[in-house]
Parts: structure tokens; C-alpha cells; sequence
């Protein structure tokens, strides 16, 4: 089956072919580190995280890169988001980049989002984007104005094909700084002057200022990844101006595609309004494991498609609690199987189920990574499952393949984590000791104590089902 990939570019779904066969470079635009992480980058990073895992799972080499915004990315008011960060508590600016970068990574790897390859600075690598401002003034793409540079979007034709948007149609403060030294107001910075006051600045052949927002992601993307990559992603508020700036730059510079598949994902909603920090109806994401687990918040966020908004809300998060606790059951009981049964020949029929459910989960992951059929079709195998449990003719060797291909799918592609708590395990052989007697007293037709011995097992968490032969227990959700 073909991997299709929407492609926000061409704005529709495409086989996926990447450009150096079993490889694939990915570039994902990365926080701007001036406060804590919340909910909605949980949702944006999260719908990456599993297009990493899903390109992984299907044997690609996948060099993945998102950067870190330290500097350059301003406000419609014109203030670096850093610098009013920084002023606001009193710090250094690169005080609050190492808070607030160290207070990202231990969001995303609670929950258990995997590293990048590389995680670059944009103030690490101001002599690349000095070097690529240079490129764009030699071939006429550029011009400097008063200590500034900025891209000159009359000169390239194709600007506005990412987001549909026309040059002609932009009017002046549009999400832009007004200036009148730019020749247009769609044109953007590439590299601003620096007033004496401002703090981050940097010696440039225009004097001293600091790089544009867009400039970074081209500049960090061309030096890990090369000049196309295969796919970049984002948040659909950054199609513009963000990306569709960067083609722009980018292709200038170098006359070839900047990316091939353009990814974007939508956003959190609260009572139906964007979730973000200007409106302060935001949630942190360490306050929301304050209330629910990791694992909880990862398959919210999984029901929902990548391309959809998603309405955060108490009920909407309990209800994925319940969803998820049906799964982890599922390989709660097939691992206290698989220490009940003894060794035996894999069945073809359990070989069968595993390969139905295996291709039924890549036929949705392979339809632009679609989580939420993806789990529905977990379910289904959920069942099918729970009707093997009660089966006496299943040995520890068919329990064992199944519960390996349900981690793979649930663990290893959408990341989350069916911890089988060792007590569990630890007590079945008391288990089966207490039903070896109550089968010996129902044999004797000692009714009152067999009951009594089912009774009290299912008051510590345990369910019985009396098979034909023998008596299988589950333990609780």
C-alpha cells in the first residue's frame, strides 16, 4: 500500500515518494522559547512525533530536524517575542531561552515524544544567515534599506502559491510591520537593524541587528537537511507569512524546490476558539498532567485527525481516558495469559487475525497518518482479542504474537505506553492456586464455598470466566 501524504502546496493527497529511496529529511518548525509549552504545541508536536514513528515503522531512515526560535521572531507590534520575555521577568534573554528550552523538552518527553535528530539555535547560526542574506542581495532578490534587508517579493513570481494569497491583494499592516522604507508591504525582513538599546544584536556587512523569523528555518533547514528536503511541517497559522516566506527566500536562492511535501497541522480550540497565549484561555501542558496522565493526553490529541481542530475539555479528556484503558486492559490480559499458558505451535488462525488487524491499521496510517481510524481499527482488534482469551486452545506462543503486534501498533507508532503493572503478573500464580481449589470444590459440588472463593477474587480486581475446561481470569481495568 502506497503512503498518501496531503500535501498543503498542491492541496490534495500524493503517494509519497522521497527523494533518495528509504530516507527521508523532515523539518518541523520548533517553539519559540519565551514562555511554557501548552496544550497546543502538545497537539502540533504530538501529530509529528507519530509521522516520525509511522515513516520509522515503515523502514524508512528518517533524519528529522526542528529548531528552537531564540531570537527574531516578532510581534505585529514589531518586539522580538524574546526580548519582551526577557524583559518581563527581569532575566537575560538567553536566561529565558535555556529556562524555557529546558522546560519544552521535559514537556514533550513526558509525553514521550521522541528527540529530533538535531534541535538548532537560531542564535547559534547567525553566520549562515548572514552568508544567505549576502546570496539574495548578489542576485538582485534583496535590498538594504536604512541597516536592513529585505526580500523583494515583486521579484519573485510564485509568492503566495503555499497559502493562495496575492501580492497585489496584501495591504500594508496585514501581519506585517508597517515601513515605508520597504518597497512594498508584503516585502520581509531578512535581516533587521538593531537600535543601540536593543540587547540582541549581532555584527553584520549592514551593520548591527539581528536575523529575520523566516531567515532561520531556510538557513538551519538548507544546512542539516540540503537544499530540497522532503517534508516540512507546522501549524497552519504559520503557512503565512512563515512558510510561504521561506519558499520564497529559499527557492530564490537556490532556483530549485525548497520542499516537496508541505505538512501543516490545525489547532486547539477551548469552547470553540483557538487556544493561545494572547487570549489567555491557554493550558500549560505541565498543569494538564497535573490532572491527567501522559499517555491520556497523547491519545486525546490521537483522536482527533492532524488536519482537524480539537475542542479541549474535561469531558472530551476523560472520555479518551476510558477509550485508553480499554486498550491497556486488552494487553493486561493477554500478558497474564501468556504466563498462564504453556508453549505450543503458532496457530495459523491467530497468524491470520494478526495480519488482518496489521493491514488494517497501515490502510489508515497510510491514508495521511489517520489517527482516529487508525484507533478505531485498535478497537475492533481490541474485541477480536477478547474473544481469543476465552478460547482454551490458545497456548503462550499465540498469546505472545499477538500481544507483540498490538504493542507495536499502539507503542511504537502512536507512542503510547500499556504498562502491564507487575503486580499484575506477579500475583497469578496465587490466582491460579485459589482457582485450582475452587475447581476441585465445584467438582465435589461444594457450591457455597467455590462461590464464595469467586467472590472474593473479583472483589480484588480480578474477572473469572469459566471456560468448557478450565476457568481464565482477567484482571480489571
Amino acid at each position: 500500500m502506497d503512503l498518501l501524504i496531503y500535501n498543503s502546496l498542491t492541496r490534495k493527497k500524493e503517494v509519497f515518494k522521497p527523494i533518495h529511496e528509504g530516507q527521508v529529511t523532515m523539518y518541523v518548525c520548533g517553539p519559540t522559547v519565551y514562555d511554557f509549552p501548552h496544550i497546543g504545541h502538545a497537539k502540533s508536536y504530538i501529530s509529528f512525533d507519530i509521522i516520525v514513528r509511522y515513516l520509522r515503522y515503515l523502514g524508512y531512515k528518517v533524519r528529522y530536524v526542528q529548531n528552537i526560535t531564540d531570537v527574531g521572531h516578532l510581534l505585529d507590534s514589531g518586539e522580538d517575542r524574546i526580548l519582551k520575555g526577557a524583559q518581563k521577568e527581569h532575566v537575560e534573554p538567553m536566561e529565558l531561552v535555556e529556562k524555557y528550552t529546558r522546560a519544552y523538552f521535559e514537556a514533550m518527553d513526558a509525553l514521550n515524544l521522541l528527540r529530533p535528530d538535531i534541535s538548532p539555535h537560531a542564535a547559534a547560526h547567525i553566520p549562515e544567515q548572514i552568508e544567505f542574506v549576502e546570496k539574495l542581495i548578489e542576485r538582485k532578490y534583496a535590498y538594504i534599506e536604512n541597516g536592513s534587508v529585505y526580500f523583494d517579493v515583486s521579484k519573485y513570481p510564485d509568492y503566495g502559491k503555499l497559502s493562495g494569497r496575492k501580492v497585489e491583494d496584501q495591504q500594508a499592516g496585514a501581519r506585517v510591520e508597517v515601513k515605508t522604507e520597504k518597497k512594498h508591504p508584503a516585502d520581509f525582513a531578512l535581516w533587521k537593524k538593531a537600535e543601540p538599546e536593543h540587547i540582541m544584536q549581532w555584527q553584520s556587512p549592514w551593520g548591527k541587528g539581528y536575523p529575520g523569523w523566516h531567515l532561520e528555518c531556510s538557513t538551519m533547514s538548507m544546512k542539516y537537511l540540503g537544499e530540497t528536503i522532503d517534508i516540512h511541517g507546522g501549524g497552519m497559522e504559520n503557512q503565512f507569512p512563515h512558510h510561504e516566506c521561506e519558499i520564497a527566500q529559499s527557492e530564490a536562492l537556490t532556483g530549485k524546490p525548497f520542499v516537496r511535501y508541505w505538512i501543516h497541522n490545525n489547532m486547539v480550540l477551548v469552547d470553540g476558539v483557538k487556544m493561545s497565549k494572547s487570549l489567555g484561555n491557554f493550558t500549560t501542558i505541565t498543569k494538564a498532567l497535573e490532572q491527567y496522565s501522559a499517555e491520556q493526553i497523547r491519545f486525546f490529541v490521537l483522536q482527533s485527525h492532524y488536519r482537524s481542530p480539537v475542542d479541549f475539555g474535561r469531558e472530551a479528556i476523560e472520555a479518551a481516558g476510558q477509550g485508553l484503558e480499554r486498550l491497556r486492559g486488552t494487553l493486561r490480559n493477554l500478558e497474564n495469559r501468556v504466563e498462564q499458558e504453556k508453549e505450543g505451535e503458532l496457530i495459523s488462525a491467530v497468524k491470520n487475525l494478526v495480519n488482518e488487524y496489521r493491514i488494517k491499521f497501515e490502510k489508515e496510517m497510510n491514508d495521511d497518518f489517520n489517527t482516529p481510524n487508525a484507533i478505531g481499527s485498535l478497537f475492533d482488534y481490541s474485541r477480536e482479542i477478547n474473544k481469543l482469551l476465552l478460547d482454551d486452545s490458545i497456548n503462550k506462543n499465540c498469546f505472545e504474537h499477538v500481544a507483540k503486534s498490538f504493542r507495536r501498533m499502539v507503542e511504537d507508532v502512536l507512542g503510547i505506553k500499556l504498562t502491564v503493572k507487575k503486580e499484575d503478573i506477579s500475583a497469578s500464580p496465587f490466582i491460579e492456586l485459589l482457582l485450582k481449589v475452587r475447581n476441585e470444590l465445584r467438582g465435589k459440588k461444594e457450591w457455597q464455598l467455590a462461590d464464595l472463593i469467586r467472590d472474593e477474587i473479583q472483589k480484588n480486581g480480578i474477572i473469572l470466566e469459566d471456560g468448557k475446561e478450565k476457568t481464565h481470569w482477567t484482571a480489571k481495568k
